[in-house]
């Protein structure tokens, strides 16, 4: 068990704002010195807390306008038909997220593409032949109300498990 204090803390909410700081500013950040900074980062990547930095793009300004959340019942909610989808739909590069789900429909996911065009054929061409699908409902987003890929971390630390 470790345990994250404060300033794990605002290491970590400083790099979910901007990954590409460097480390002398991330520790001038969090009243460190460079050396105790770097160390702790490294401790956190070493926990699986810090799992990979990105570049967050912009999706309509590379013709990505339609947002599709798709729910999807299957047939049988057995390990194996859930495997086959799972793996079937880590497949594909339009779905940005998937989810299992309680509910109504077994899976939710987010697909993101250009055109209506090619959500039609990603729902024929793909999704519709992945064995054991029964149900396929969508929703489309008008909007993007919010969007924020940083998790709330409480200020005064915690203990991991």
């Amino acid at each position: 068990m470790r345990q994250l204090d404060r300033t794990d803390i605002g290491i970590l909410n400083r790099l979910q704002e901007n990954a590409r700081i460097t480390n002398a500013e991330l520790a001038r950040s969090v009243n460190l010195s460079a050396t105790p900074c770097f160390n702790r980062v490294k401790a956190m990547e070493e926990l699986g807390l810090i799992r990979q930095q990105v570049t967050l793009l912009a999706p309509d300004l590379l013709g990505l306008h339609v947002n599709v959340f798709i729910h999807v019942s299957l047939e049988k909610q057995v390990e194996d038909a859930l495997q086959r989808f799972e793996q079937a739909i880590a497949e594909r590069p339009e779905v940005m997220e998937c989810y299992l789900m309680t509910g109504d429909a077994d899976y939710l996911l987010r697909v993101l593409v250009p055109t209506i065009q090619a959500l039609e054929r990603f729902i024929l061409d793909h999704l519709t032949k992945v064995p054991g699908v029964a149900n396929i409902r969508s929703s489309f987003a008008l909007k993007q109300v919010l969007y924020k890929t940083a998790l709330p971390l409480p200020a005064n630390g915690l203990t991991l498990a």
